[in-house]
């Protein structure tokens, strides 16, 4: 724990915010056990707090975890947590999906409902949160570092933070990382092609992620870097550390289960009462909620200038929702269903899937030689919002042509990038998936700040 985090001042806001955390968790629990009659969008906005809140407890505590559990299962376990409030809501989604594929067929839904049909609402909460993560997420990283170097050299700062600002830079272990990504990413551009998200899909995905959980448990144990309330837990005596730890995952997770299934519903629910897409709501608040906190924590290694970490967090969870998450869907939708079909892809889902692949193509080759530029960050950020706000001004019968357009222009640019230098990503394809985790730390640049 660095000397300021000792300070009064910063033990008082990290007790603060783990009580806040717990605090906002309460009126969902005392809402499921009485069950009173609220507005959906009351009940849709206390179930999203208390998944924020028990999302906040569970990074934290999934952080300190590292100072007690060996560095192989501290990873397995950390990849589950990294995605466990994003899979419980889209798990509730793939099961309602199931139960109404088993009743209605391959549409979902009754003939002639307006409502979205669960199967795709599930699809719809998975593209969303992916594309945030990098378009929001990566990008958000570099522009706190971007603000904070330049901070630092209007402060008179000498050595390297007297330096131009370009971009970050990440360390040559995380090429492992990123290669697993691209074999993801390779993976998921066939999934817009097919009419469902079948078993085998199933069976190939979570293979690749258990394939990279074994290979990134054979990185040497480091000692974690605990910022915020991780890092006043983590200074707890071992036997009280261990129990808060295991009380917090706990709790946290009840929480999340709990919230996860009314969340869903009140998000649909309060889409009919509005009038809002339901579809709308589900892709982008939902993984807002669900997000939140890992993208926090980000930010704060951002603003630390710890930039290895907080860019290298937002990887690893990337690679973890294009595997694990996307993988888990067709299983709980056969699990619903009782059937062995896979989970339905319409039209719609099958451009939203594409869209997102697309973009992942993109973040790969500018991430192909470990590093993001701030031009490069405003790109990824532009094309995203851009999207967002075309999808919000065209008519509803464009939104198939502007999904398709924004996708080719995200490909476009990645080919550009890979026809004008391919050799970064074979080396680092070579590096991610053979080299020995020895070499890679041994002769790691150590760019633990910011390129410049």
């Amino acid at each position: 724990m660095r000397a300021e985090d000792r300070e009064p001042g910063h033990l008082a806001r990290q007790r603060l915010a783990i009580a806040a955390a717990v605090v906002i968790c309460v009126p969902a629990i005392v809402l499921k056990i009485t069950s009173p009659h609220l507005p959906h969008v009351t009940e849709a906005i206390l179930f999203g707090l208390a998944i924020v809140g028990a999302a906040f407890v569970l990074s934290w505590a999934a952080e300190v975890a590292q100072l007690d559990i060996s560095a192989g299962l501290a990873i397995a376990v950390l990849a589950f947590i990294a995605v466990l409030p994003e899979y419980a809501v889209d798990f509730v989604f793939a099961q309602k999906g199931g139960h109404a594929f088993a009743e209605f067929g391959r549409t979902c839904k009754a003939v002639g409902s307006p409502d979205e049909a669960p199967c795709s609402l599930a699809l719809a909460n998975m593209t969303g949160a992916n594309r945030l993560l990098i378009g929001v997420g990566w990008s958000m990283v570099v522009f706190i570092a971007w603000y904070r170097w330049r901070r630092r050299r209007a402060a008179g700062a000498t050595g390297e933070h007297a330096q131009a600002f370009t971009g970050i830079t990440l360390e040559r272990s995380h090429s492992v990382e990123i290669a697993y990504l691209a074999i993801a990413t390779a993976y998921s551009l066939t999934l817009p092609f097919k009419r469902s998200i079948t078993m085998w899909d199933a069976l190939v995905l979570v293979a690749i992620f258990v394939a990279y959980t074994i290979r990134i448990s054979r990185a040497p144990a480091e000692e974690p870097h605990l910022v915020g309330p991780a890092a006043w837990i983590g200074t707890f005596a071992p036997r009280r550390r261990r129990v808060t730890v295991v009380a917090l995952f706990v709790t946290a997770a009840g929480v999340i289960l709990l919230a996860a299934e009314p969340f869903a519903e009140s998000l649909v629910a309060t889409g009919r009462t509005l009038g809002i897409s339901e579809f709308l709501l589900v892709q982008w608040l939902a993984p807002l909620a669900s997000e939140a906190p890992e993208l926090l924590v980000a930010g704060l290694y951002a603003w630390r200038l710890n930039t290895n970490a907080g860019l290298g967090t937002l990887v690893s969870s990337k690679v973890n929702q294009w595997t694990l998450l996307v993988g888990t869907l067709p299983i709980a939708f056969a699990i619903a269903s009782s059937s062995t079909h896979g989970l339905p892809i319409i039209a719609q889902q099958r451009e939203e899937l594409l869209l997102t692949a697309s973009q992942s193509v993109l973040a790969l080759a500018i991430l192909a030689n470990r590093s993001v530029t701030v031009r490069e960050a405003w790109m990824l950020f532009s094309l995203f919002w851009a999207q967002f706000i075309i999808g919000g001004v065209v008519p509803q019968s464009a939104h198939g042509t502007e999904r398709v357009i924004v996708s080719v222009a995200y490909l476009a640019l990645a080919a550009v990038i890979f026809v004008k230098d391919r050799k970064p990503l074979l080396r680092l394809l070579r590096e991610g998936l053979f080299v020995p985790y020895a070499e890679l730390v041994g002769e790691s640049t150590q760019e633990t700040e910011p390129a410049t």
